[in-house]
């Protein structure tokens, strides 16, 4: 029994260890935004379509394919995601929704807002998780160490549903 309840507790925190960096406190984002994600991975290429809107001081992230189905809907509430809807748990939005925060935080709050970011010319990299390769502000590559990559540019007005 105390082994069971032991080895509950260290995957309980290895899950915890291995959530996604959030910044200590919420970057300055104009929002609603509206963009094109799209994911490559194991030589597959997929669209996405995802909305942040800000609702009060927390975030709703919808990530939807190109047929508008949503594939992950999570809410950033105080510092903590939280299921939005009856997805099941998606682990991977979650750390894209997360690396999207990170590439999208202004380059005046980075050092406030996640103390170990490097900012180098048009690279952005938080430890060996994440690296960003800004074109412009809103087209930029992020990639993770194992995969996959994302190319994520701005939606246009004309294009949004």
């Amino acid at each position: 029994m105390i082994r069971a309840l032991l080895l509950g507790c260290v995957l309980l925190l290895s899950a915890c260890v291995n959530q996604a960096p959030l910044p200590e406190r919420m970057p300055t984002l104009t929002l609603p935004l509206q963009l094109h994600v799209e994911r490559q991975a194991d030589g597959q290429r997929q669209d996405w379509l995802l909305v942040i809107q800000a609702e009060g001081p927390d975030l709703r992230w919808s990530l939807m394919d190109p047929l508008g189905i949503p594939q992950a809907r999570q809410r950033l509430v105080n510092g903590q995601w939280q299921a939005d809807g009856l997805l099941p748990p998606n682990p991977e939005a979650r750390e894209l929704f997360a690396a999207l925060l990170f590439a999208l935080t202004p380059a005046a709050e980075l050092a406030t807002h996640y103390p170990g970011a490097l900012q180098q010319g048009s690279q952005r990299t938080l430890g060996p998780r994440w690296r960003i390769d800004y074109q412009q502000p809103l087209d930029f590559e992020l990639n993770l160490p194992q995969g996959p990559h994302y190319h994520i540019t701005a939606l246009s007005a004309e294009a949004a549903p």
